[in-house]
């Protein structure tokens, strides 16, 4: 074969893995959405249902905090690897902190201002991410701002990663286009 024709299919296999990996990280978040809207959360529920939510939270905390460091740690590694583990990590984090959010205003009545569904949930913890905080929904009560200051450590360090792995990939693959 000739190089010519293996560089066709080389880009050709390479444009297949990214469709795939685009594919699977677009059905992933869709699933991550459907589940954040899905999770029941009832004003009524009895305490042990409560404690079980919380456990189930923690867990699910800790498996996308698992899976952003081997995301993370992948990308160290392999400088080309695919950005989609990382952006559904990402995502999901951002879900589980707008579900845990919904669930305090949810539980403890009084901790949040003005918020009030998931959509309210959602869009609070998208404005704590991106740091724009318009003021429209805050946390009023001591537990909803200590559980901002952890949403906020997170975001601030899954936000510098990021910005540090991106800016880096590009620069890596920049160099690699022009050495071409």
């Amino acid at each position: 074969m000739s190089a010519e024709k293996e560089q066709k299919t080389s880009r050709r296999l390479r444009k297949a893995t990214a469709r795939g990996i685009l594919e699977r990280s677009g059905l992933t978040c869709v699933a991550l959405l459907l589940f954040y809207f899905a999770v029941p959360i009832r004003p009524s529920t009895g305490d042990w249902l409560i404690v079980v939510q919380v456990g189930l939270t923690l867990l699910a905390l800790g498996t996308i905090l698992f899976g952003l460091k081997n995301q993370l740690l992948r990308q160290l590694d392999q400088p080309d690897a695919p950005l989609g583990g990382l952006i559904v990590g990402i995502l999901g984090g951002l879900l589980l902190f707008a579900l845990i959010d919904y669930a305090v205003a949810v539980y403890a009545p009084g901790q949040f201002v003005d918020l009030n569904t998931r959509v309210d949930a959602l869009y609070f913890a998208t404005a704590t991410l991106l740091t724009v905080g318009f003021g429209d929904i805050s946390a009023h009560g001591q537990f909803a701002r200590v559980l901002l200051c952890v949403q906020m450590f997170f975001n601030v360090a899954v936000l510098a990663t990021t910005a540090s792995m991106l800016s880096r990939q590009l620069a890596d693959r920049a160099r690699s286009r022009h050495n071409r």
